[in-house]
């Protein structure tokens, strides 16, 4: 089963705080993360902010394109 984002918020620098249908939730920290061609430009803050939820891929995205799994956070909340 995929797991579905329901909500997200930004929290402060690379922090988001992510809520999954399935009740599980909390703030994660994907400052780690941001390295290769698709993500290396949210490291710039106010790109980083700009996240929306995507209700078809189940995941948060960004204008550039760039979106991690559902999987991968859900594994990285659990963590």
């Amino acid at each position: 089963m995929i797991p579905k984002i329901c909500d997200f918020k930004y929290v402060a620098d690379y922090r988001i705080w992510l809520a999954f249908e399935d009740g599980s939730q909390g703030e994660i920290d994907l400052a780690d993360e941001l390295w290769g061609e698709i993500f290396e430009p949210l490291k710039d803050l106010e790109m980083f902010k700009d996240a929306r939820l995507d209700q078809e891929l189940n995941t948060i995205v960004w204008e550039n394109g760039a979106d991690f799994a559902p999987e991968y956070l859900y594994e990285k909340l659990q963590n």
